[in-house]
């Protein structure tokens, strides 16, 4: 199951509820990929607030670019592996190994932290 940026602001959003799944046998030309139907249903009441969707938006653009590499290697411009630790991510964990949780964590702190400047 891939879990991607799309993912993890789809689950920021909304709480995602598989329906169907696609075989690439009903696309023509078949899709070397699995595909599903999902529901996405809105969180009455966000789990993981942040302060600014922007800086989670940004968090997640350079993690998922860089798929293959560290989290210490891909948000190093953003966080020290000191801060990381201090929040309970492994540093050398992939982007895909992230919670959509530690992910908002990353952007609380980022925004009372470093805020974005309005460009």
């Amino acid at each position: 199951k891939a879990y991607g940026r799309l993912s993890v602001m789809a689950q920021y959003y909304c709480n995602v509820i598989p329906v169907l799944e696609v075989p690439p046998s009903a696309f023509t030309p078949p899709p070397k990929v699995d595909s599903a139907v999902v529901r996405l249903v809105p969180h009455a009441t966000m789990p993981h607030p942040v302060k600014d969707v922007r800086v989670l938006s940004r968090i997640t653009t350079e993690a998922f670019n860089q798929r293959r590499k560290t989290i210490r290697n891909s948000l190093g411009n953003l966080f020290s592996v000191e801060v990381l630790t201090g929040m309970g991510i492994d540093p050398a964990m992939r982007a895909e190994n992230i919670s959509v949780a530690q992910y908002c964590q990353m952007a609380n702190y980022l925004a009372e932290n470093a805020p974005l400047q309005e460009s």
